[in-house]
C-alpha cells in the first residue's frame, strides 16, 4: 500500500483538540423542511436565514443543479459549472482519442471558441419549480385495483401531470415518490442542452489513487472539472449550435478560499440518488446474503473480460474507459456495504427499531388493520425479492449494448403504434432525443468485438443461475455463446447511421428485418414484457402498502419528536454537518485534512499514483501562495465533513456558514458505505475536494487563469507565505 503522511492524520487532531464532539447530522432534506430545522442549522453556526434556504429560487438554492446522475453548480453569471472530475468523465471520454488523449493529459479551453461539446446526452437540469400532487396521483383510487391496475392507473396520471407542465419544451418535468409512495411531488426543470468542457485537470490529479484509494480516507484527490451551460441568443435552451451564447444564470456562488478548519458548519446541496434508510430487516438481508453478493461477481467477472478484450489497443481501452470506471465504483461501493454489514450488523438493528415500532403500533387504535398492513407488506415484499432476482438474470443473459439498442428500437415501434399519452414512460415523444443520444453516444463508446466477448461471457454466467431465476420462456430464446461470432458478423447495429435509421422504422419492417439482431430482439419481447407487466403489479401492490407503514413509522417517529426526511430519490436536498475527524476502528484515528505533502508521499510514478511534474515542482518549491492554510502550513488537498450523502452528491457543493463555495463532494470513507441503509453518526464521513486546492492546481498546474478570472473567488484578507 503507499505510504501516507503523518501529518495527514496527527497535526488536524493536534489542532482539534479532545473537547470538541463531531457533529454527525442525519438527514438528507427536503429545502421546504429546512424552516423546521432552524434551531439545529443555528446549533452549527449557518447563518444563512432557513427560510431562504427553502427557496430554490433564490441564492445559494438557485445555482446547484443537475447533471442526470450528478450535481454541479453555478460559479459564473456565463453559465460556468463546477462538478467532479468523474461527473465530467464522459465528455472528456468522448472527446478524447489515443492521439489527443484528453483522459491523461488534461484539457483546458482558453477561448469559449476551444471548449469541445460536452455529447448529446450530458445535459444541465435547473430546478425552478416544486409543488406537492399527492392528491392528484392518490385520489380515488379503488381498493380492489390488481397491483397492475394500481400501477398503470398512478403512471397515467403523473403522465398527465408532466404532459401539463411540459407545454414550454424548454422544460423537462418528473413526479417522483416520496416515502416510498406517501407523498408525490412535480418537479419542474429548466434543460439546457448544449453542454460544453470548459476545463479538466488530467487523470493523475483527477482521479489519482484511483480504484485503490476509492471509498478510502486519506485520500488526495483533486476531482474537480468545468462545463459551461449554452442557450440560444434569446436566453432559451436550445439544440448544440455554434451561434449559440453562454447561459446567464440569475445567481451563482462566490468562492471563498479562506478555507475551513475543525469544526466549521457547512451545507451540503445536491441530487442524492438511492437510499435504502426506511427498508425492512428482511429487505437488508435480501441484499446483504443475495443481490449483493451476486453483484459483486457479475461485475468482478464483467471488468475482467474488458480487460482482456481491450488489452494492447489504446483505442479501445480509451472507448471503455468510462464503462470501466463506472463498473468500477459500483463494485467497490456494493464490496464496501458488504463488508459494513459483516463489520456492524446493521440487520439486527433494524430488527430492534422494528420490534420497538411495531410496540409502539400496538398500543395505537385499529390494532387489527395494523396486523392485515404488516403481513400484505411481507407478502408485497416477498413477490419483489423473488421478482429482482429474475430480472437480475434477464440483465445478465441480455448484457450486450448491440442487443439493448435493437430492443430499444424495436419497442420504441411497438410504442408509437399507440397514442403518445398511452405509450410506456420512457417512449414517449419527449423521451425521443435521449433514445436517440444514447444509439449515437455508441459512436464513442463501443467496440463490437469487445460487446460480443462481454456478452459471450455473460451468457456462460447465466446458465449458473439457479433454474428458478431464469424467467419462463427465456433459455429457449437465446443463442448459445459460440453462436456469436456469426450474429455479429452479420448485424449491420455496429453501423451508427444504420443503427439510427431504423429508429424510424414500424414494427412490421423490424420483424421483418433480416437483421439478426433485430431478429432476437423480436422474439425477446414478449418475455421482457412479461417482466415488465409482473414488475408492475408487484410495484402496485407495494405502492398500496408501504405508504401505510411509511405513515405509521412518521407518527412514531414524530411521538419521539423527531423530524423525518425521505429517502433520497436524485432529487434537490440539502445536508449539513461539520469538518470532523472521526475513528473508523479501536485505537486509529483519522484527521480531517489531506495535504498536497501528501500526494508527493504517495506518488510511485505509477499508474494510478502518477503525478504531473508541474505539480511535483510546485510542492517541492512551496509555491502555496494564497492556498496555504495557516494552520497546516501547506495547502489542503481533501476535507471530512459530517454530511448526509450518497451517489448522486458527486459534485455536490460544499458551502460554508455564509453559502460561500469551500468544496466540492466527490465520495465517502469506505466505513461510511453502509449509510445508504444505516447512518451510523460515529463513522459516517463524506470526503470533499477542498476548494483550495481546485484553485492551487488551476493557478500553479495548470495555468487556468481564465476560468480563475471568471469565479468570483473571496481570498483571506491575510496569508502568510
Amino acid at each position: 500500500m503507499p505510504t501516507t503522511s503523518l501529518k495527514t492524520i496527527l497535526l488536524p487532531l493536534a489542532l482539534l483538540g479532545t473537547s470538541l464532539p463531531a457533529l454527525a447530522d442525519e438527514g438528507q432534506w427536503q429545502p421546504y423542511q429546512l424552516p423546521q430545522l432552524k434551531s439545529e442549522l443555528q446549533r452549527i453556526g449557518i447563518t444563512i436565514p432557513a427560510e431562504k434556504l427553502a427557496d430554490i429560487t433564490k441564492h445559494p438554492m438557485n445555482t446547484i443543479v443537475s447533471l442526470g446522475g450528478c450535481s454541479a453548480s453555478f460559479v459564473s453569471d456565463s453559465g460556468l459549472v463546477v462538478t467532479n472530475h468523474h461527473c465530467g468523465y464522459g465528455a472528456i471520454q468522448r472527446n478524447s482519442t489515443a492521439a489527443h488523449n484528453y483522459i491523461a493529459n488534461g484539457f483546458l479551453a482558453k477561448t469559449r471558441a476551444e471548449e469541445l461539446p460536452a455529447g448529446s446526452n450530458q445535459l444541465i437540469y435547473v430546478t425552478d419549480k416544486v409543488e406537492n400532487v399527492t392528491a392528484r396521483v392518490l385520489k380515488g383510487l379503488g381498493a380492489n385495483l390488481s397491483g397492475r391496475q394500481r400501477s398503470e392507473q398512478v403512471e397515467d396520471r403523473i403522465k398527465q401531470l408532466v404532459q401539463e407542465c411540459e407545454q414550454d419544451k424548454n422544460y423537462r418535468c418528473s413526479v417522483p415518490a416520496f416515502h416510498r409512495g406517501l407523498e408525490y411531488y412535480r418537479i419542474r426543470q429548466l434543460m439546457i442542452r448544449d453542454v460544453r468542457l470548459v476545463y479538466a485537470p488530467a487523470e493523475s490529479i483527477g482521479n489519482f489513487g484511483g480504484d485503490v484509494d476509492n471509498f478510502e480516507w486519506p485520500r488526495h484527490t483533486g476531482d474537480f472539472s468545468f462545463l459551461r451551460a449554452y442557450v440560444g441568443k434569446d436566453g432559451k435552451p436550445a439544440d448544440p449550435s455554434r451561434d449559440n451564447v453562454p447561459y446567464h444564470s440569475k445567481d451563482f456562488l462566490t468562492v471563498s478560499a479562506a478555507g475551513m478548519t475543525v469544526g466549521d458548519p457547512v451545507l451540503l446541496a445536491g441530487y442524492p440518488g438511492r437510499t435504502s434508510r426506511y427498508k425492512l430487516p428482511v429487505e437488508i438481508r435480501f441484499a446483504r446474503d443475495s443481490s449483493y453478493p451476486k453483484y459483486v461477481a457479475e461485475a468482478t467477472a464483467d471488468l475482467a473480460v474488458i480487460a482482456q478484450s481491450t488489452q494492447g489497443n489504446a483505442e479501445w481501452d480509451v472507448r471503455y474507459a468510462n464503462v470501466v470506471k463506472s463498473i468500477n465504483n459500483s463494485l467497490k461501493k456494493t464490496q464496501g456495504l458488504l463488508d459494513g454489514f459483516a463489520r456492524k450488523d446493521i440487520a439486527a438493528i433494524k430488527d430492534a427499531q422494528d420490534a420497538e415500532f411495531r410496540q409502539w403500533l400496538t398500543q395505537q387504535a385499529d390494532a387489527t388493520k395494523n396486523n392485515a398492513m404488516l403481513a400484505e407488506l411481507n407478502a408485497a415484499i416477498g413477490a419483489d425479492m423473488a421478482l429482482s432476482e429474475e430480472q437480475s438474470a434477464y440483465a445478465i443473459a441480455t448484457a450486450s449494448e448491440l442487443l439493448r439498442s435493437a430492443r430499444t428500437i424495436y419497442r420504441l415501434a411497438l410504442e408509437r403504434q399507440k397514442p403518445d399519452a398511452r405509450r410506456e414512460a420512457g417512449y414517449q415523444e419527449r423521451d425521443l432525443p435521449f433514445i436517440k443520444a444514447r444509439l449515437a453516444r455508441l459512436e464513442q463508446s463501443l467496440v463490437a468485438d469487445v460487446d460480443r466477448a462481454r456478452w459471450t461471457a455473460a451468457l456462460q454466467r447465466y446458465r449458473k443461475r439457479a433454474a428458478e431465476e431464469h424467467p419462463q420462456g427465456l433459455d429457449a430464446l437465446l443463442p448459445a455463446p459460440e453462436a456469436l461470432a456469426s450474429l455479429y458478423a452479420q448485424t449491420g447495429l455496429a453501423d451508427t447511421a444504420t443503427r439510427l435509421g431504423w429508429l424510424n422504422k414500424d414494427a412490421k419492417s423490424i420483424a421483418r428485418s433480416d437483421d439478426p439482431m433485430l431478429q432476437l430482439a423480436v422474439k425477446l419481447n414478449e418475455v421482457a414484457l412479461s417482466l415488465e407487466n409482473r414488475r408492475k403489479d408487484v410495484d402496485g401492490n407495494l405502492e398500496r402498502v408501504v405508504p401505510q407503514y411509511m405513515q405509521a413509522v412518521i407518527a412514531w417517529k414524530k411521538s419521539q419528536g423527531k423530524p423525518v426526511y425521505p429517502d433520497a430519490n436524485s432529487t434537490l436536498r440539502v445536508t449539513y454537518g461539520t469538518v470532523a475527524p472521526y475513528s473508523p476502528r479501536d485505537g486509529i484515528s483519522k484527521g480531517p485534512f489531506t495535504t498536497v505533502e501528501g500526494v508527493l508521499e504517495k506518488t510511485t510514478g505509477k499508474e494510478p499514483f502518477e503525478s504531473p511534474k508541474g505539480l511535483v515542482d510546485a510542492v517541492t518549491a512551496k509555491r502555496y501562495g494564497v492556498y496555504r492554510d495557516a494552520a497546516l502550513g501547506t495547502v489542503p488537498v481533501n476535507f471530512l465533513t459530517s454530511t448526509d450523502t450518497t451517489g448522486g452528491n458527486s459534485g455536490s457543493a460544499v458551502m460554508n456558514k455564509r453559502g460561500e463555495l469551500v468544496g466540492l463532494n466527490f465520495d465517502s470513507t469506505y466505513e461510511s458505505v453502509t449509510k445508504d441503509w444505516y447512518f451510523d453518526p460515529a463513522i459516517t464521513r463524506a470526503i470533499h475536494v477542498d476548494i483550495r486546492y481546485m484553485l492551487w492546481v488551476m493557478q500553479e498546474v495548470d495555468h487556468a487563469d481564465n476560468v480563475l478570472q471568471e469565479m468570483t473567488i473571496k481570498y483571506p484578507a491575510k496569508t502568510k507565505s
